[in-house]
């Protein structure tokens, strides 16, 4: 009996001293996960996968920053300018064509969505971005892959005949390179067909090269490019507020049908988008499409602010957004921004081009594609006159964070800018 007594009070000593020894152990832990959770307060919430973007040894908050740029002021400076359809992407490439120093290239991975059509426009962005790599190095051959059968010369490009390098010497001799305006197509067109490796030759003597597109869908897509030292890509991001987008794009409908649909199948089938591809009865097929896409853009548009936002500082350096609002309505002083980010020099010939693009008669045109002279508040509020209250109201509805992120007030708050 004795001994059971001893054994019950040894087993109640010794859990009794583990139990002591443990204490401080929990005690320490319990204040440890304090100081961690009131840290994680303090601290903004960074996603993941943003931060895995930028993980090349370089550190979000640039405490540890090895700035990969290059000095921009002694090499060739590759520049593209990203949008989406109908935000005035045209009249900012055309800044960028006019100027003698600069090699542009107008939409070249029009070819790849033509080709591949009707692939959906996610799994298309590899292919962009890889024609992009090319077109950078000037390697033109990539535009083979989409050519079939046709003969690849300086006819083939996309929107070749408003190009000022192709049009003119020593390519051609239908306009002078250093003489600013829009170039007259009917000239342009009877041009000798070159050959693609006297373009290249061409794109190697400039020291900017400007690409225009509407068809990467977001940011990410181009980080590789910003990383690479060959390429040091600088991106300019055109934004234009979303009625104004949308009712652009109610206009020009029937010509943006495939596009969007190449849009909206890249949406998985559980995705929440998924049904807006079932045309609604109200309105016809084309409106339908071209309407249910523009959520997807305002999604995108998001996602691209903020990647900017947790990206390290020397992307934001190479990085320029830009309202298209703020371009027509202070030609002169964005037309300087864009040029000083591009390591350009402007000159008034420029600055009246510039003047004369956003006061012009008018807005309407037959061909919503073409780049004209327009009158710019005309262009900027045409929505309000357009659109049913119904469809300003969605738009602020799926696109309200975009808007308030870029300055653009709601109808209802705002009936006069």
């Amino acid at each position: 009996m004795k001994r059971r007594l001893h054994k019950k009070y040894l087993v109640l000593i010794l859990a009794y001293s583990g139990l002591l020894l443990l204490i401080p152990y929990v005690l320490d832990y319990r204040d440890k996960s304090v100081q961690h959770a009131r840290h994680g307060l303090q601290q903004q919430p960074r996603c993941p996968d943003l931060a895995l973007l930028w993980d090349n040894g370089y550190k979000l908050n640039g405490s540890e920053e090895t700035d990969p740029a290059v000095n921009r002021s002694q090499s060739r400076i590759h520049i593209y300018l990203h949008a989406t359809w109908r935000t005035g992407s045209s009249f900012l490439g055309e800044l960028f064509n006019q100027h003698p120093d600069v090699f542009y290239l107008y939409e070249p991975m029009w070819h790849i969505w033509q080709a591949l059509y009707p692939g959906d426009a996610a799994s298309l962005q590899g292919a962009v971005r890889d024609m992009m790599n090319a077109l950078y190095r000037c390697d033109f051959s990539v535009l083979k892959l989409y050519a079939g059968t046709q003969n690849i010369t300086t006819s083939f490009i996309f929107g070749w005949k408003m190009n000022k390098v192709i049009c003119s010497e020593p390519l051609c001799d239908a306009h002078k390179r250093r003489e600013i305006g829009l170039v007259k197509e009917d000239q342009c067109a009877k041009c000798q067909k070159r050959d693609i490796r006297d373009l290249e030759r061409e794109c190697k003597k400039y020291p900017v090269m400007v690409i225009k597109g509407v068809r990467v869908l977001d940011l990410s897509t181009l980080v590789p490019l910003m990383k690479d030292p060959a390429i040091n890509l600088q991106i300019i991001q055109l934004f234009r507020d979303p009625r104004a987008v949308h009712n652009s794009r109610l206009k020009s409908k029937q010509a943006l049908v495939k596009e969007s649909i190449q849009v909206l199948r890249s949406k998985k089938q559980a995705d929440k988008y998924k049904r807006l591809l079932v045309p609604s009865s109200k309105v016809n097929r084309a409106e339908s499409y071209v309407s249910s896409a523009m959520e997807l853009i305002c999604d995108n548009w998001l996602s691209d602010m903020m990647l900017v936002i947790n990206a390290p500082p020397w992307v934001r350096r190479n990085y320029l957004r830009i309202r298209y609002e703020d371009l027509v309505l202070h030609p002169m002083e964005e037309l300087q921004r864009l040029y000083r980010f591009s390591n350009l020099s402007s000159f008034p010939a420029l600055e009246k081009f510039a003047l004369n693009m956003t006061h012009g008669q008018g807005y309407s045109s037959d061909r919503p594609f073409l780049i004209s002279s327009r009158d710019a508040k005309e262009a900027i509020y045409a929505w309000r006159e357009r659109l049913n209250v119904e469809q300003i109201n969605q738009v602020e509805a799926y696109c309200s964070e975009v808007m308030r992120q870029l300055g653009y007030q709601k109808n209802s708050v705002d009936k006069t800018t």
